[in-house]
């Protein structure tokens, strides 16, 4: 699909310097331009990339005055990173606007879905789902009896989501996500055979909440996993059984939280960190990448290491523990100082 400066300047509130009918229909970086390509520039570093970028249109602010002659048509703006990012999403909502069913798919007759629905080829819809408007279900996605699912939300191809599992709205679902499948429970019997413990809880994610690709969701032992609105998860995170996101946490990748345990509003983990079961983080706390918590945080404070404590104690710790090799020699030789002058 093509647009023309004069377009994308009504949507961003800018000023053409150049030609207004100017047309691109693809995105670049502005050191890769090419004809028929928007960029942006909105860090004075990458001001050269401008006078040769073959991009058809550019988005600068306001401020940037060219040294020399530029043939590439600008749209000036207040801030060009924000009118960029804004052009992104429209981007995305064009090219992701898709509406209709496709065949072959299999929707259950007691299902209710509501309009301007999508609905991708070999997609699977069972028994009394519950559908808003303006939903999308792509190609290949399982959505299990009973599940609800708000307006507004996006489950790409491959996604899983099984029964009894309640979404909200606005919540975007990426590709190879399982959401539902049964909590990690096992118990053993007297002679050592473990035998599971029916999982008959569901999960709960609230509005607003992004989930990356390959991410892993279980279903509560009984009551609910809960994910709080506006919760953004990255790839291939594990959520147990009976775990509780709070409002507007992010997780990054690989990162893990075992059952039961609760982790606050506006929390940030970073990537591969591993959280224990049965403990509770408080409230804006961050926690460094690769740590593994053992034991409850109260709100506010910044963890790191394995285990994890204080971020300012471990960084102290760090500097020995860099050392250790030296201070190890300088006791050794202590050691023996004082065993020879002892005999």
């Amino acid at each position: 699909m093509n647009f023309t400066a004069e377009q994308i300047a009504e949507i961003l509130e800018g000023d053409i310097v150049g030609n207004p009918n100017a047309e691109v229909s693809k995105l670049s970086k502005i050191e890769e331009g090419e004809k028929g390509s928007l960029t942006f520039l909105s860090n004075p570093k990458y001001n050269p990339y401008l006078y040769t970028t073959k991009a058809s249109i550019a988005i600068v602010n306001k401020s940037f005055i060219p040294e020399k002659e530029i043939e590439t048509t600008l749209i000036k703006v207040d801030d060009a990173y924000t009118a960029f990012s804004k052009i992104l999403e429209f981007y995305n909502e064009v090219k992701n606007n898709k509406s209709g069913r496709e065949q072959p798919h299999f929707i259950a007759k007691s299902a209710t879905i509501g309009s301007n629905e999508y609905i991708g080829a070999f997609a699977y819809i069972g028994e009394n789902v519950k559908m808003g408007e303006n939903v999308k279900i792509y190609p290949n996605v399982y959505v299990g009896d009973n599940v609800v699912i708000g307006n507004n939300c996006s489950l790409f191809s491959g996604v899983k989501i099984y029964s009894e599992t309640q979404i909200g709205n606005h919540c975007v679902i990426h590709s190879g996500a399982i959401i539902g499948s049964d909590g990690f429970g096992f118990a053993p019997n007297k002679e050592g055979v473990y035998n599971k413990i029916p999982q008959t809880g569901n999960v709960i994610i609230e509005d607003n909440v992004d989930i990356g690709a390959a991410t892993t969701i279980d279903r509560a032992t009984l009551g609910s996993t809960i994910i709080r609105k506006g919760v953004k998860l990255d790839n291939q995170i594990q959520i147990a059984h009976n775990v509780e996101i709070g409002e507007n946490t992010v997780i990054a990748a690989q990162s893990g939280i075992a059952g039961s345990s609760k982790v606050g509003k506006n929390c940030m983990l970073g990537g591969q960190v591993g959280v224990s079961g049965h403990i509770t983080i408080g409230d804006n706390v961050k926690i460094g990448a690769q740590s593994g918590v053992t034991k409850s945080f109260k709100g506010n404070q910044v963890i790191n290491g394995t285990p994890a404590f204080g971020f300012t104690d471990y960084n102290k710790s760090y500097i020995y523990f860099k050392r250790l090799p030296e201070l190890v020699k300088t006791i050794n030789k202590l050691e023996k100082n004082i065993k020879t002058q002892s005999e």
